[in-house]
């Protein structure tokens, strides 16, 4: 049986419309408009409403009053475009009068039309079908990085020493992102980072995955493939592309010395550089049949000795060390729900009150999600 995605591809039924007003009548209206186009439509009177309905079931386009009450269409578009599983949520502004200032300002917030209502029918359900094909086809994308998601944990799930050790890159790498003052797009490549880094090794033969001792140098040649072979797997989907960097580059070292590619202090591409940081850390802290985790003192103690080495940028490690404290704490059990918002208020609020965190000893109660999280 065909999906719902496909089906909607190739022009069919299947879309999940949701329109957003506090006003009936203008829901109404909206409702007449859509006419007899085979979709499932729903209504919200809220913002609130309409978040509650996105968390809850997929919707597959949004049809919203400028003037929602609440927070309006302008801060509804802002908070969507922060959360991983909203981000491409397409979302068409529907105002009364037409007003330049206020088109400007909701498409810089993230909607993707600005229409005044009364408008073309035929047209407005035009655009509304070419916009639920064009969902489909970025459902169909997330369907291929669900994929490379479950081959990812299917790696971490070979290793039982390994624990949740992906989400906490994930939420790691983020969090120093965030920071850095990074822009959206790479802190969502840093979160996606901390997933697929090592999903090279699902092509890396057992015997040297878990050979418990030293690798020859041969088995190393062969352990160290798994940066580039894992560039090679996710680099077809073109939404990854800026992950593919952390994928290939996060073995690199400040002075050369690392691998695939043995790039040099600050051609190593920083997000790569970012992730590789959590990644030591996190392997430091954590058990290991070889080795017992070190505390989070005796964990920058080192890495700040192979910084020392030339290994790390040591700008990173500076600042790696000034937050890391947060992470004393238990990590929340899936990291990939945290709200990025969530997370950016948490580092702020760290930077502020560092000693205030640190005295509290439920530490992971400062990246709980909100409602509406990535």
């Amino acid at each position: 049986m065909a999906s719902n995605a496909m089906l909607r591809e190739s022009g069919a039924a299947g879309g999940k419309i949701l329109v957003v007003s506090g006003s009936a009548p203008f829901r109404r209206a909206i409702r007449q408009a859509l006419g007899a186009v085979e979709n499932e439509v729903r209504e919200a009177g809220t913002t609130s409403e309409a978040v509650a309905e996105i968390t809850s079931s997929r919707v597959d386009l949004v049809l919203m009053d400028l003037l929602a009450p609440e927070i309006g269409a302008d801060a509804f578009c802002r908070a969507i475009r922060k959360a991983t599983a909203t981000q491409f949520l397409p979302v068409f502004a529907l105002a009364e009068a037409d007003d330049l200032a206020a088109e400007v300002r909701v498409l810089e917030a993230g909607a993707n039309e600005y229409l005044v209502v009364p408008f073309r029918r035929e047209a407005f359900r035009a655009r509304v079908q070419a916009s639920l094909r064009h969902k489909a086809r970025v459902d169909t994308l997330d369907d291929s990085e669900t994929v490379l998601f479950s081959l990812a944990k299917s790696v971490e799930d070979r290793d039982p020493d390994l624990g949740q050790h992906c989400q906490r890159l994930a939420l790691m790498g983020a969090a120093l992102g965030m920071a850095l003052k990074l822009p959206l797009p790479d802190i969502l490549a840093l979160e996606r980072g901390g997933y697929l880094h090592d999903i090279g090794k699902i092509s890396i033969p057992d015997r040297v995955l878990f050979k418990p001792g030293p690798l020859t140098q041969e088995e190393w040649e062969t352990m160290k493939t798994h940066a580039a072979r894992g560039e090679g797997i996710c680099s077809s989907i073109k939404s990854l592309t800026p992950v593919l960097p952390i994928i290939r580059n996060h073995h690199e070292r400040w002075d050369g010395s690392g691998y695939p590619d043995g790039l040099k202090g600050e051609q190593i591409p920083l997000l790569a550089r970012i992730l590789q940081l959590a990644d030591i850390y996190d392997a430091l802290t954590t058990v290991r049949p070889y080795k017992r985790a070190f505390t989070t003192d005796e964990a920058l103690a080192i890495m700040k000795e192979e910084t020392a080495r030339g290994w790390r940028d040591p700008d990173l490690v500076k600042v790696f060390s000034e937050i890391v404290p947060m992470f004393r704490g238990p990590v929340a059990a899936d990291a990939s729900r945290l709200s990025l918002q969530a997370l950016s208020s948490a580092v702020e609020n760290f930077q502020q009150h560092p000693m205030a965190v640190l005295s509290n000893s439920k530490a992971a109660d400062y990246f709980a999600p909100l409602q509406l999280a990535g």
